[in-house]
Order: C-alpha cells, then structure tokens, then sequence
C-alpha cells in the first residue's frame, strides 16, 4: 500500500481486511467465524497484501464501519502470520491448511491463465520437449483434473520425473516464471499477457489432487515411479491420499473389517471433531454393545488436543492403506463414488 493510498481507493474486500487488522487476534477470529470460507480466503490474501496501513487510511475505514475511533494507534500490521493466524483459529488447522494453499495460489497470480482451456493434447504438444521441472510449474498452476489429464499422456519416465518436481517444487522468483509464461503463450499463440507471479504454487499436496484425479493406471504408475525415484515421499503422497474420512469409501464388511482390528481408544480419539457421515458409518458397523462402550470412552477422553487427534487418525489410515495393499480392501477413489454409510 503506497502512502498515497486513501480509504476511497479501497475495494469492500480491502477495507474487510484493515477492520481485522485493528482488531485483537481473538476478536477478529470471532469475526473471521461468521465468513464463508471463500470470503476469508479473500480477506486473508489482502491482509497478506496490505501489510501496514496508515493510521489516517485505517481510522476512515473503521469510520465507515461505525466502530471506536482510533486516533493515536500505530499503523495496523498484516502479513502472512496474522493471516494464517486468523484462518487457523476460525476454522481449525486443518482447514485453514487447504484455504492457506489456495490463498498463495490466489497471491501467486495467474501466469498460466491462457492454458487454462486448453486440451490435453494442446497442452502436451505446447510442453513437448521442455525440462520435467518446467512441466510440472507449469501443472502446479492448473486446475487439477486438467494436470491430471496432462500428466497420464506423458512419456513414463518424464511422468515420474515431473511428479516427484511437483511435489518438492522449491518457490521460483517472479522473473523466471513471467520468462516460461512468455515463452508458453508465444508457442501457444496466446495474447493475454501473463500477471507476474509472486511465488510458485507447488508440493506434495497438489500432486496428491493431481493423482487422485487420474486413472488407476496412471495412480500406480506414478507411485510405482516415485517409489524408485524417492520412496520417502512415495510414501508421503500415499499417506495423502487416504485420509481418515475415506473409512466411508468402504463397503460395510470392509468397515467392519477395519473397526474389529482398532484399539478403542485409538477409535475413540480419532472420532473427536470427525464429519457426521464418518461417525454415522463407524456407529453402523458396530455392535451395540461397543457403541455403548465407543461413547463412553468418548465421553471419558474429554477434550483432546488436535495433534492426539491426527495420530490416531493416521494410525488408522496406516491399517486401511496396509489392508488394500495385501488386496484384503477395496477403497472407493474419483469424485463420483457413493459414500457407505
């Protein structure tokens, strides 16, 4: 924000984001609660931008918005780490992980946009002959059911490549992205000029969305790759892309299965804060007398912190991932597979 900026010069969204920097962080959490996620994925990108605003910018918003004066403050502050904050607290770590991403993606421009409704085979044959890691910049900008469908065209050898670029993608500076984007929309006979990008938006999550769109063939050829390649994380992206909420991707025996070989207190702990479909498909497949004993334990644990909550979690992803590899499971994968309650 330069320091000729004015309160009239900025949008609903901007003057959203200097009332949260006035606040306390717990205050503004309670406001940031009553956001929809895409409104405080908004808001969070421009306390990310604005960073420092002048006291006379900051009091003519908090004017507009009918709240205490604040003549004498010093300049409200934003940055990443309030923004991460606020979203942390208003919608869980978990949450705020994935609005995070998308976030940065949001800050990292749209240097690809003109590829964006391209065919798969336009885009292999614009990308044709260029280096794994200039590929997978490039996929890491794409929605991702169109880099899944790039990636499963790519030669073997390069898939792995490319996948294993994504997932340990390094941020690029601006200048080396605008050069490649230059270069794509040249080849591509693109017009729209490219917005500069301030960082790169790449890692082992956007490869794990990338594969879970892809095809069962694709899916094991990739892991199979990375495996070789670099097992540590093949076995990151696995852990990924089963998360404890895929229990009602599986059919009820399969469920069963699972839930007799837990220890009830590792079921019990992971059951804390879970989706109500999760808890409906774990209430289903079990007896009635260790419901009764599931609640207690429940009931017993009390509050428990979110990290107890994650191993637990894992620990049972852990069993149900080393189930389908021994073909004793079958987990349901693609975004048009029914929920087993």
């Amino acid at each position: 924000m330069t320091a000729t900026t004015t309160a009239i010069d900025l949008t609903g969204i901007q003057k959203a984001a200097v009332v949260l920097m006035q606040l306390g962080q717990s205050a503004a959490v309670e406001v940031m609660k009553h956001l929809s996620e895409t409104e405080a994925e908004e808001v969070a990108a421009e306390i990310v931008r604005l960073r420092r605003v002048s006291p006379e910018v900051a009091e003519r918003v908090m004017e507009e918005f009918h709240t205490l004066s604040i003549s004498g403050r010093t300049p409200a502050r934003g940055g990443q780490e309030l923004a991460e904050g606020l979203l942390e607290g208003a919608f869980g770590a978990e949450k705020a992980s994935g609005l995070l991403g998308r976030m940065n993606a949001t800050l990292a421009g749209r240097s690809f946009e003109f590829l964006e409704d391209a065919e798969p085979g336009q885009l292999l044959g614009i990308l044709d002959g260029e280096l794994p890691q200039t590929i997978a910049l490039v996929l890491a900008h794409l929605r991702p059911a169109a880099a899944s469908a790039v990636i499963a065209g790519l030669p073997e050898g390069t898939r792995t490549e490319v996948a294993h670029a994504i997932a340990t993608m390094s941020p690029a500076a601006p200048e080396a992205v605008t050069i490649v984007s230059d270069v794509l929309k040249v080849r591509a006979g693109a017009v729209v000029a490219p917005r500069e990008a301030a960082e790169v938006v790449g890692g082992v999550q956007p490869l794990v969305d990338i594969i879970n769109r892809s095809d069962v063939a694709t899916e094991k050829a990739l892991l199979a790759g990375l495996d070789e390649l670099d097992p540590l994380l093949a076995e990151e992206v696995r852990s990924r892309m089963l998360t404890f909420a895929d229990i009602v991707k599986l059919d009820a025996p399969h469920i069963q299965s699972i839930l007799r070989s837990l220890d009830l207190r590792v079921l019990a702990t992971a059951m804390k804060g879970a989706p109500a479909q999760v808890t409906e498909a774990i209430y289903k497949n079990i007896s009635e007398r260790k419901r009764e004993n599931l609640d207690a334990e429940i009931e017993n644990l009390g509050p428990v912190r979110m990290k107890a909550v994650e191993e637990a979690r894992s620990e049972i992803v852990r069993q149900i991932r080393e189930r389908e590899a021994a073909g004793d499971i079958d987990v349901r994968r693609g975004e048009e597979d029914e929920f087993v309650f």
